[in-house]
């Protein structure tokens, strides 16, 4: 029996038209919809899976008047059925929603076989080649991608109940096939840890509909290894005991015991490791618990142990004489080093692991090339690597030597999930620099030093006052603190150096100072432009971008110059800048929409999580070079490397005219922009600036207030990480 709510609602039925927005993690769609009967389309506005062009819907609503877009038909429940009419037909198939049918295909298609095509398609495909242009091949392409189209609408219609957006739905189908309805009955919080893009959010909605309880057991559980995975977004190895009860109650919303019950029964899963650890707190007030999830604590285990036998085990190439060397390398090279810098070079001659560590100027590429001569004539076996493919590309032009990712070197094979190179299969070599190492978090140095031959030496090379690495841990600052390897830290800067305005003000800022403004008169590499107000700003920073720099410099503004920012929200905020800065550089028409955003051939984007298996890595930069509705492919370069991705896959991209400063860590561009306004406030610290401003290369331009310039250098305060890595090594 309807309620009295129900019956008031109205129905409507139609073709869809056109999607004007989509948004793929609520579901909101505004869609342009063909009702019998009108001459005009209808606006439909409502939570619904990402219905495709031609698809025919009955929607259940009521009417209401937008202030500014006229009459709206607002969606509260619906059904999608396949179209019946040849037109119908032709958009839905030309949509993409089948792989090998596009909008032109569609309509050949449509005009052989007319309101009979859907049938053809399902009964006898073989007759597609009756359609000029489709082959055997690609019928069978249609024909595979049709019959995947009939498995996965019985899912969605599942799943569409509860919630859950069309591009999270094919996600879900992919990765669990036709016991995709089973496990999300079962456990729906399973999609928070095995699908990336569905958080706890999502599955405790979709949870609640299936009836799973606010004091599930279930449910306390998935809730605690969310919490502790945001902690480790936010760069902690582990959390405190008792505020992560805090954190957990907060979200979960439910008893305090059943959160303990939880807490206890993950821990007897091995899923979480409690540790007392009573030197890493200094608030009495917390128990002297650490909470890690399972990997965590076993790598920065991994990190301690494994660091120390490389330390304690003896070389394979015997002593060296580092007085003698040092000598030599200096007239090899035709340089005459600093006392700082000869004194890194024996270190590195005379002990298995050692760090270097100093701001830009300060002679680090120098000492690596020292030192790699010296080992080359030695005869060593000399590897080197970085944990970004730019930051890999930037070793080899300054050494003239082979240089790889960290992933690359340790040879990820996604068919054996894992790093072939580990203990049992180390590394062929006798050195290893590893630059940018402040980059590189705590598991992926435990992987790396698995795979360090006993034997070798390990150069570590970094500069500490960088913002810490975007994954869990402070590896290269914990190292350094805990005393138990050589540091040799670089802080003078070389003449050549000295005439960079970029160089002088990042350590001027390092060292809590402000930036000085260019001479008058003169051209530089570091400019400071005051502006107050976030769309004032904005429009600054369009017009550098797209004409002032670009005319003054002749560089290409997709190529050469790159927008940074503290913050992802807000005018200037990365989202934002985002759109403005797609619109000046690449407009247009075409391009397909995903997650609310437009993504065209020629744009700039950026991968948001580690993928093994197209070997592309969170904060990799690449540009679109190929958009195939057929197939439902785009063609990405990443540094000259052609990936696809499906279309289910662009949640792992986002636009990257404007990125976050983190995001930029290990790269090096020509041109960096960077906006600093009070909007800012939160995150407005001295190593952000500092990180910000040591990645432009030949031209570094500041946009804001000096009020929130000097906010930002005064505050050399960073949010604290836990990590138990330093007491780790210590002991």
């Amino acid at each position: 029996m309807e309620s009295k709510s129900e019956s008031r609602l109205v129905e409507l039925s139609g073709n869809i038209e056109r999607i004007t927005y989509t948004d793929e993690q609520s579901g909101y769609t505004i869609a342009r919809m063909k009702v019998p009967g009108q001459s005009e389309l209808v606006t439909v506005v409502g939570n619904m899976m990402g219905p495709a062009p031609g698809a025919f819907l009955t929607l259940r609503g009521h009417w209401m008047r937008h202030p500014k877009y006229g009459d709206q038909f607002k969606v509260v429940s619906y059904q999608t059925r396949l179209p019946a009419t040849a037109y119908g037909i032709q958009r839905y198939l030309g949509s993409g929603l089948v792989k090998g049918i596009g909008p032109v295909m569609a309509r050949r298609i449509v005009a052989l076989f007319g309101e009979d095509t859907l049938d053809v398609i399902e009964s006898d495909a073989g007759r597609l080649t009756e359609v000029p242009g489709i082959g055997r091949k690609r019928v069978s392409m249609i024909r595979a991608a049709w019959d995947a189209q009939k498995e996965i609408r019985q899912v969605m219609l599942f799943l569409q109940g509860h919630g859950v957006s069309a591009s999270h739905a094919a996600k879900i189908f992919r990765q669990y096939g036709q016991e995709a309805v089973a496990v999300v009955q079962e456990n729906p919080y399973r999609l928070a840890t095995d699908i990336f893009g569905i958080g706890f959010v999502t599955a405790d909605r979709i949870a609640h509909q299936l009836g799973f309880g606010k004091d599930s057991p279930v449910r306390a559980q998935a809730g605690i290894l969310y919490v502790l995975t945001q902690l480790a977004d936010e760069g902690n190895v582990f959390f405190p005991y008792e505020p992560l009860l805090e954190r957990c109650g907060e979200i979960l919303q439910t008893h305090s015991s059943v959160v303990q019950d939880a807490v206890a029964a993950v821990a007897r899963d091995r899923r979480i490791v409690i540790e007392d650890l009573n030197t890493c707190f200094e608030d009495a007030r917390v128990n002297h618990k650490a909470v890690y999830l399972a990997q965590f604590h076993a790598c920065e285990q991994g990190v301690a142990n494994h660091l120390k036998f490389l330390r304690d085990h003896s070389g394979s190439l015997g002593a060296a004489d580092a007085e003698r060397a040092a000598r030599w390398v200096q007239r090899q090279l035709s340089i005459r080093l600093a006392q700082r810098q000869v004194q890194a070079i024996k270190a590195a001659l005379n002990n298995k692991v050692m760090v270097i560590t100093g701001g830009p100027g300060t002679g680090k590429t120098t000492i690596i090339n020292a030192i790699l001569k010296i080992y080359a004539r030695l005869g060593a076996r000399i590897l080197l690597a970085a944990p970004t493919g730019r930051a890999a590309k930037r070793m080899s032009e300054t050494t003239g030597r082979e240089a790889s990712t960290i992933h690359r070197l340790l040879a990820y094979s996604p068919q054996k999930r894992g790093f072939q190179k580990n203990f049992d299969h180390p590394l062929a070599c006798d050195l290893l620099i590893l630059d940018e190492a402040s980059m590189v978090d705590t598991v992926l140095m435990h992987h790396l030093l698995k795979a360090v031959p006993k034997t070798a030496v390990l150069v570590m090379v970094g500069d500490v006052h960088q913002l810490p690495s975007v994954g869990p841990g402070t590896v290269l600052k914990d190292i350094i603190d805990s005393g138990v390897v050589p540091v040799v830290a670089l802080t003078e800067i070389f003449r050549q150096a000295r005439q960079s305005r970029i160089v002088v003000n990042a350590h001027r800022i390092n060292r809590g100072k402000l930036p000085e403004a260019s001479a008058k008169g003169g051209k530089s590499d570091f400019y400071f432009i005051p502006r107050e107000d976030p769309e004032e700003t904005l429009s600054l920073i369009l017009d550098l971008v797209q004409r002032r720099i670009p005319e003054w410099k002749g560089l290409d503004p997709l190529a050469d110059i790159q927008v940074l920012t503290p913050m992802h929200r807000g005018v200037v905020g990365a989202s934002n800048l985002n759109d403005a800065l797609q619109q000046a550089l690449n407009p247009g028409p075409g391009g397909i929409m995903r997650g609310g955003r437009c993504l065209r051939v020629r744009d700039k984007v950026m991968q948001l999580k580690n993928n093994y298996e197209k070997e592309v890595f969170n904060g990799d930069i690449g540009r679109i070079a190929r958009i195939d509705t057929e197939t439902q492919q785009v063609a990405i370069r990443f540094d000259g490397r052609s990936i696809s991705y499906d279309y289910t896959e662009l949640d792992e991209l986002t636009l990257a005219y404007a990125v976050s400063v983190h995001k930029a860590q290990g790269s090096e561009y020509p041109v960096v922009i960077l906006p600093v306004l009070i909007q800012h406030y939160r995150l407005l610290q001295r190593n952000l600036i500092y990180t910000a401003v040591t990645r432009g290369r030949d031209l570094v331009v500041l946009v804001g207030t000096r009020k929130a310039l000097a906010i930002a250098v005064g505050n050399d305060k960073t949010a604290r990480r836990y990590t138990g890595l330093r007491q780790r090594l210590s002991r």
